[in-house]
Protein backbone atom coordinates (compact mmCIF):
# COMPACT_ATOMS: atom_id res chain seq x y z
CA UNK A 1 0.00 0.00 0.00
CA UNK A 2 2.53 2.41 0.60
CA UNK A 3 4.65 1.45 -2.44
CA UNK A 4 1.21 2.26 -4.12
CA UNK A 5 1.16 5.54 -2.52
CA UNK A 6 4.89 6.53 -2.94
CA UNK A 7 4.38 5.65 -7.11
CA UNK A 8 1.38 8.30 -7.43
CA UNK A 9 3.32 11.16 -5.73
CA UNK A 10 5.70 10.67 -7.79
CA UNK A 11 3.73 10.55 -10.91
CA UNK A 12 1.68 13.95 -9.72
CA UNK A 13 5.13 15.73 -9.28
CA UNK A 14 6.22 14.59 -12.57
CA UNK A 15 3.24 15.89 -13.64
CA UNK A 16 3.49 19.22 -12.15
CA UNK A 17 7.22 19.64 -13.59
CA UNK A 18 5.85 19.05 -17.00
CA UNK A 19 2.82 21.72 -16.91
CA UNK A 20 5.72 24.40 -15.45
CA UNK A 21 8.04 23.64 -18.71
CA UNK A 22 4.86 23.97 -20.74
CA UNK A 23 4.17 27.31 -19.76
CA UNK A 24 7.52 28.75 -19.65
CA UNK A 25 8.08 28.10 -23.06
CA UNK A 26 4.56 28.83 -24.04
CA UNK A 27 5.26 32.70 -22.59
CA UNK A 28 8.60 33.25 -24.79
CA UNK A 29 8.05 35.76 -27.40
CA UNK A 30 9.55 35.05 -30.58
CA UNK A 31 12.33 38.07 -31.96
CA UNK A 32 10.94 40.85 -33.96
CA UNK A 33 12.48 40.53 -37.21
CA UNK A 34 15.47 44.03 -37.90
CA UNK A 35 14.19 47.11 -39.56
CA UNK A 36 16.44 47.93 -42.21
CA UNK A 37 15.86 51.52 -41.57
CA UNK A 38 17.18 51.39 -38.76
CA UNK A 39 20.79 50.45 -39.79
CA UNK A 40 21.12 53.70 -41.29
CA UNK A 41 21.74 54.55 -45.09
CA UNK A 42 24.17 51.79 -47.24
CA UNK A 43 27.12 52.96 -48.01
CA UNK A 44 27.52 54.70 -51.31
CA UNK A 45 30.01 53.66 -54.11
CA UNK A 46 32.44 56.18 -54.85
CA UNK A 47 32.41 58.34 -58.16
CA UNK A 48 34.49 57.20 -61.15
CA UNK A 49 37.11 59.07 -62.03
CA UNK A 50 36.67 61.35 -65.51
CA UNK A 51 39.38 62.78 -67.69
CA UNK A 52 40.24 64.58 -71.31
CA UNK A 53 43.67 65.67 -72.53
CA UNK A 54 43.89 67.77 -75.26
CA UNK A 55 46.58 69.48 -77.41
CA UNK A 56 47.71 72.42 -79.12
CA UNK A 57 48.66 72.39 -81.98
CA UNK A 58 47.73 68.43 -83.30
CA UNK A 59 49.89 68.97 -85.94
CA UNK A 60 53.44 70.57 -86.13
CA UNK A 61 56.88 70.82 -87.92
CA UNK A 62 60.10 69.03 -86.20
CA UNK A 63 61.06 70.92 -83.53
CA UNK A 64 58.04 73.32 -83.03
CA UNK A 65 56.59 72.61 -79.25
CA UNK A 66 52.94 71.66 -78.39
CA UNK A 67 50.66 72.11 -75.03
CA UNK A 68 49.19 69.75 -73.01
CA UNK A 69 46.19 70.13 -71.18
CA UNK A 70 44.69 67.84 -69.01
CA UNK A 71 41.16 68.05 -66.89
CA UNK A 72 40.57 65.16 -64.15
CA UNK A 73 37.68 64.69 -61.61
CA UNK A 74 37.33 62.39 -58.70
CA UNK A 75 41.01 61.03 -59.36
CA UNK A 76 43.97 60.43 -56.89
CA UNK A 77 47.02 59.79 -58.86
CA UNK A 78 46.93 60.95 -62.35
CA UNK A 79 50.02 60.08 -64.68
CA UNK A 80 50.82 60.57 -68.49
CA UNK A 81 53.05 58.18 -70.61
CA UNK A 82 56.84 59.96 -71.11
CA UNK A 83 55.91 62.62 -68.64
CA UNK A 84 55.04 60.88 -64.95
CA UNK A 85 52.66 61.55 -62.65
CA UNK A 86 51.13 65.32 -62.99
CA UNK A 87 48.58 67.50 -61.00
CA UNK A 88 45.11 66.48 -61.35
CA UNK A 89 44.21 69.03 -63.55
CA UNK A 90 46.94 71.28 -65.41
CA UNK A 91 49.08 72.28 -68.84
CA UNK A 92 52.82 71.31 -70.10
CA UNK A 93 54.48 72.09 -73.26
CA UNK A 94 56.40 69.53 -74.72
CA UNK A 95 58.64 69.27 -77.91
CA UNK A 96 57.74 65.17 -79.26
CA UNK A 97 61.20 64.12 -81.73
CA UNK A 98 58.17 61.78 -83.64
CA UNK A 99 54.62 61.62 -83.79
CA UNK A 100 53.05 60.52 -80.39
CA UNK A 101 50.14 59.30 -78.50
CA UNK A 102 49.80 61.05 -75.52
CA UNK A 103 48.44 58.62 -72.77
CA UNK A 104 46.89 59.85 -69.46
CA UNK A 105 45.47 57.61 -66.66
CA UNK A 106 43.67 58.58 -64.08
CA UNK A 107 42.70 56.54 -60.26
CA UNK A 108 40.46 56.88 -57.94
CA UNK A 109 38.59 55.37 -55.46
CA UNK A 110 36.02 54.96 -57.84
CA UNK A 111 37.74 53.30 -60.38
CA UNK A 112 39.97 54.04 -63.67
CA UNK A 113 39.68 55.82 -66.56
CA UNK A 114 41.98 57.03 -69.47
CA UNK A 115 42.38 59.71 -72.26
CA UNK A 116 44.43 59.96 -75.61
CA UNK A 117 45.69 62.64 -77.61
CA UNK A 118 47.89 61.92 -81.37
CA UNK A 119 49.92 64.65 -82.06
CA UNK A 120 51.57 64.51 -85.89
CA UNK A 121 55.16 65.67 -86.03
CA UNK A 122 55.81 66.62 -89.94
CA UNK A 123 59.17 65.31 -90.86
CA UNK A 124 61.30 67.46 -93.26
CA UNK A 125 61.74 65.74 -96.76
CA UNK A 126 63.55 66.22 -99.73
CA UNK A 127 61.83 68.57 -102.20
CA UNK A 128 60.50 67.42 -105.63
CA UNK A 129 62.66 67.76 -108.28
CA UNK A 130 61.98 70.90 -109.81
CA UNK A 131 59.53 70.95 -113.15
CA UNK A 132 60.48 74.39 -114.28
CA UNK A 133 64.43 74.62 -114.06
CA UNK A 134 64.34 76.36 -110.96
CA UNK A 135 62.15 79.87 -111.83
CA UNK A 136 62.01 82.50 -109.69
CA UNK A 137 59.72 84.74 -111.46
CA UNK A 138 59.60 87.99 -111.15
CA UNK A 139 59.71 90.59 -107.87
CA UNK A 140 56.53 91.79 -108.93
CA UNK A 141 54.62 88.77 -109.50
CA UNK A 142 56.17 87.58 -106.37
CA UNK A 143 54.75 90.35 -103.87
CA UNK A 144 51.50 90.41 -106.41
CA UNK A 145 50.80 86.35 -105.61
CA UNK A 146 52.32 86.33 -101.97
CA UNK A 147 51.00 88.79 -99.95
CA UNK A 148 51.75 89.32 -96.53
CA UNK A 149 48.70 87.74 -93.71
CA UNK A 150 47.18 90.12 -90.95
CA UNK A 151 46.07 88.83 -87.45
CA UNK A 152 43.26 89.76 -84.65
CA UNK A 153 44.47 91.45 -81.86
CA UNK A 154 46.55 88.36 -79.50
CA UNK A 155 45.68 86.03 -82.12
CA UNK A 156 48.04 83.84 -84.36
CA UNK A 157 45.04 81.79 -85.50
CA UNK A 158 44.25 82.19 -89.38
CA UNK A 159 40.79 84.35 -90.73
CA UNK A 160 39.61 83.28 -93.57
CA UNK A 161 40.87 85.92 -95.43
CA UNK A 162 44.34 85.00 -94.71
CA UNK A 163 43.36 81.27 -95.27
CA UNK A 164 42.49 82.39 -99.21
CA UNK A 165 45.52 84.82 -99.01
CA UNK A 166 47.68 81.73 -98.39
CA UNK A 167 46.46 79.17 -100.99
CA UNK A 168 46.91 81.72 -103.52
CA UNK A 169 50.66 82.00 -102.46
CA UNK A 170 50.73 78.46 -101.71
CA UNK A 171 49.77 78.07 -105.67
CA UNK A 172 52.08 81.08 -106.88
CA UNK A 173 55.28 79.07 -105.18
CA UNK A 174 54.16 75.48 -105.89
CA UNK A 175 54.35 77.14 -109.69
CA UNK A 176 58.04 78.21 -108.51
CA UNK A 177 59.71 75.97 -107.19
CA UNK A 178 63.06 77.91 -106.77
CA UNK A 179 61.66 80.29 -104.82
CA UNK A 180 62.68 79.76 -100.92
CA UNK A 181 60.64 81.81 -98.64
CA UNK A 182 60.92 83.89 -95.04
CA UNK A 183 58.18 84.97 -93.08
CA UNK A 184 58.74 87.37 -90.49
CA UNK A 185 56.52 87.38 -87.30
CA UNK A 186 54.97 91.11 -86.60
CA UNK A 187 52.99 92.28 -83.28
CA UNK A 188 51.70 95.69 -82.41
CA UNK A 189 53.28 97.74 -79.90
CA UNK A 190 50.86 96.65 -76.85
CA UNK A 191 52.36 94.14 -74.46
CA UNK A 192 55.84 93.01 -73.31
CA UNK A 193 58.81 92.60 -75.59
CA UNK A 194 59.19 88.57 -74.96
CA UNK A 195 55.25 88.00 -75.59
CA UNK A 196 55.37 89.91 -78.47
CA UNK A 197 58.25 87.87 -79.07
CA UNK A 198 56.63 84.33 -78.72
CA UNK A 199 53.61 85.87 -80.30
CA UNK A 200 55.35 86.67 -83.81
CA UNK A 201 56.71 83.66 -84.26
CA UNK A 202 53.37 81.68 -83.68
CA UNK A 203 51.95 83.85 -86.21
CA UNK A 204 54.88 83.10 -89.18
CA UNK A 205 54.15 79.25 -87.87
CA UNK A 206 50.79 79.76 -88.51
CA UNK A 207 51.50 81.02 -92.46
CA UNK A 208 54.14 78.69 -92.58
CA UNK A 209 51.43 75.89 -91.56
CA UNK A 210 49.10 76.81 -94.38
CA UNK A 211 51.77 76.90 -97.31
CA UNK A 212 52.95 73.59 -95.93
CA UNK A 213 49.16 72.44 -95.68
CA UNK A 214 48.67 73.89 -99.34
CA UNK A 215 51.33 71.45 -100.80
CA UNK A 216 54.55 74.03 -100.62
CA UNK A 217 57.76 71.95 -99.30
CA UNK A 218 58.46 73.00 -95.55
CA UNK A 219 62.38 72.76 -96.35
CA UNK A 220 61.82 75.78 -98.35
CA UNK A 221 60.54 78.22 -95.77
CA UNK A 222 62.51 79.33 -92.78
CA UNK A 223 60.23 81.85 -89.79
CA UNK A 224 61.77 84.97 -87.76
CA UNK A 225 60.00 86.91 -85.28
CA UNK A 226 60.09 91.12 -85.20
CA UNK A 227 57.46 91.17 -81.92
CA UNK A 228 56.84 94.67 -81.84
CA UNK A 229 60.44 96.09 -82.30
CA UNK A 230 59.29 96.87 -86.01
CA UNK A 231 56.38 98.86 -86.74
CA UNK A 232 54.89 99.35 -90.41
CA UNK A 233 52.52 102.21 -88.36
CA UNK A 234 53.38 104.15 -85.27
CA UNK A 235 49.87 105.95 -85.08
CA UNK A 236 48.10 104.52 -81.79
CA UNK A 237 45.00 103.38 -83.49
CA UNK A 238 43.34 100.02 -84.54
CA UNK A 239 44.16 100.44 -88.42
CA UNK A 240 47.42 101.18 -87.38
CA UNK A 241 47.96 98.38 -85.11
CA UNK A 242 46.13 96.08 -87.65
CA UNK A 243 49.15 96.62 -89.80
CA UNK A 244 51.66 95.94 -87.10
CA UNK A 245 49.50 92.69 -86.50
CA UNK A 246 50.99 90.16 -89.90
CA UNK A 247 53.16 87.55 -91.06
CA UNK A 248 55.57 89.17 -94.06
CA UNK A 249 56.49 87.25 -96.85
CA UNK A 250 59.75 87.66 -98.19
CA UNK A 251 62.08 86.09 -101.07
CA UNK A 252 64.96 84.01 -99.09
CA UNK A 253 67.72 85.08 -101.04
Amino acid sequence: MIALETRYRRAIAAAAVAIALSAVTGCHKKDKAVNPASLGPAPVAAPAPTATLSADPLTIDLGQSVVLNWRTQNATTVTIDGIGEVQANGTQTVTPANSTNFHLTAKGDGGTTEANVRVTVRVPTAPAASTDNGDMGSEAAFHQNVQDIFFDYDSYDLRPDAQSSAQTAAAYLNAHTGIKLVIGGYCDERGSAEYNLALGENRANSAKTALVNAGVAASRIRVISYGKEKQFCTEQNESCWQQNRRAQFSMDR
